[in-house]
């Protein structure tokens, strides 16, 4: 007589490899009931990855542009501090839309969120136009305003004019972005950025060979403009989180100006936080292209580990924005703590590793011995703050996601432009630390801006905000 054995359970990679399918799955799913650790991680796992091909992004074009010179690198360097205006406005325009869909979300009216994506695609066109135009006219003026050499002016003249021309792709890539994370479809903005730097991948190192710098732009751009066809795919078709967007185009200035509201307080709010990065570079400049390319390279590798965690802050935005809307206060705090704990533990394991090897990842990276110098030293310096940075992003981006960007404008406003540029001019210049006063000061403000964060955020102003 045979007898059965028990049915054995999956084991722990199986359950793993499991619950990583479920997050990448565009299943519907309502994260205002059940386990908070359970939404927040099917939430972060896609959100971290769509973050990281957001650096792999930067990571592949300034591999590709190294091999061209240091000042096609200062150059991608400059125009990529001023690009950051055109980020700002994405950014802006996606968090205001990701703070109503996922409200109305959480109100359980998805009509109402598909109504909501529709106007924010009706606002984002008039800021589309401006830059553009203004960007691509203005291309060599603003590497010469930069603290370019002529020579870096005339080689990056033409990337700068293609990227701020392509400025519409950007926008729209950020801004549907943004939409799907509120309505809590992580997985879809995930597989818009893995499609735009796929064709990025392929496609730069084949424009730079017959194009020079011009051709990573138009990789990027190309990338981009495929990421947001595919985009727009879904979001006319309608999905099971959100249905389709074609029926609400009609302008409802209602609806465009509680946008516009929420999108001015966050431009501003990265508006600060982007100017303050320019007068960083602009300082970083005066010590000639070797300094430039060293910080740019240092950039570019903080971004790869700090996008990342912008997914785990953005999933706790998803989860504050739907739990304010189905009147959850409680809930929303508790989302916000948990991020903020797995952030800063992912945070302490990369300054780790950029102290033991910073080097070799700096090396992978460019090969010139100076910059190389420059570049560790910024890391070994910004990167003592990583635990202190993790924790802020998911304080600003819960304000964010409760649609009060009121209050981290007034927080950047205070730390970068009253605190971190005339203490990065006084450390670089006056107390001539060069450009390691520089990395200093943005170690002490971004640290800073994360006690004042947790100090605002306890006092709970934050779940009044309707919108």
């Amino acid at each position: 007589m045979s007898v059965s054995s028990p049915e054995q359970k999956p084991g722990i990679l199986s359950r793993a490899a499991a619950f990583i399918r479920e997050s990448l799955s565009s299943e519907h799913r309502d994260y205002t009931v059940g386990s908070l650790r359970r939404a927040i991680l099917l939430l972060a796992i896609p959100m971290v990855l769509e973050m990281s091909m957001e650096s792999v992004f930067a990571l592949v074009d300034l591999y590709f542009v190294g091999r061209l010179g240091k000042e096609a690198v200062a150059a991608v360097s400059l125009t990529e501090s001023v690009l950051t205006l055109v980020y700002t406005v994405a950014i802006g325009l996606s968090m205001a839309a990701t703070a109503m869909v996922a409200r109305r979300i959480g109100e359980k009216r998805p009509e109402a969120a598909a109504h909501a994506a529709a106007q924010s695609l009706v606002l984002s066109a008039a800021f589309i136009l401006a830059l553009s135009v203004t960007g691509a006219l203005l291309a060599s003026s603003i590497l010469h305003v930069m603290g370019g050499s002529p020579l870096t002016v005339a080689m990056g003249t033409p990337y700068t004019r293609i990227q701020f021309g392509g400025s519409m792709v950007i926008v729209l890539l950020f801004l549907i972005n943004g939409i799907f994370r509120g309505a809590g479809n992580a997985a879809m903005a995930m597989w818009s950025l893995w499609i735009a730097n796929g064709c990025n991948i392929i496609l730069c190192p084949i424009l730079i060979h017959f194009y020079g710098i011009a051709g990573a732009a138009i990789a990027t751009t190309v990338g981009r403009g495929v990421g947001v066809l595919f985009q727009l795919y879904y979001l006319f078709r309608g999905t099971a989180m959100l249905p389709k967007v074609s029926p609400y185009f009609k302008p409802d200035w209602t609806v465009i100006w509680d946008l516009l509201r929420v999108t001015a307080s966050g431009f501003g709010q990265f508006f600060i936080n982007s100017a303050s990065w320019i007068v960083m570079t602009r300082l970083i400049a005066q010590f000639q292209d070797v300094a430039i390319a060293g910080y740019q390279v240092s950039i570019r590798i903080l971004l790869f580990f700090l996008l990342p965690a912008w997914g785990m802050a953005n999933a706790a935005s998803t989860l504050v924005g739907q739990s304010l809307g189905a009147k959850l206060p409680d809930r929303a705090v508790r989302a916000v703590r948990t991020a903020a704990l797995y952030n800063g533990v992912f945070m302490a394991g990369v300054t780790l590793i950029f102290f033991v090897a910073s080097g070799p990842i700096v090396a992978f990276l460019n090969s010139d011995p100076n910059v190389q110098d420059m570049a560790i030293h910024a890391l070994r310096i910004i990167t003592l703050g990583y635990v202190f940075y993790g924790v802020g992003m998911v304080l600003t981006n819960a304000f964010n996601g409760a649609g009060d960007t009121l209050t981290p404008l007034i927080i950047n406003l205070f730390c970068f432009w009253a605190f971190q540029i005339p203490l990065a001019w006084l450390l670089a210049n006056y107390f001539r630390f060069g450009p390691q006063g520089v990395f200093t000061a943005i170690l002490l403000t971004e640290s800073s801006l994360t006690v004042v964060s947790f100090v605002v955020f306890r006092r709970g102003k934050w779940k009044k905000v309707r919108i």
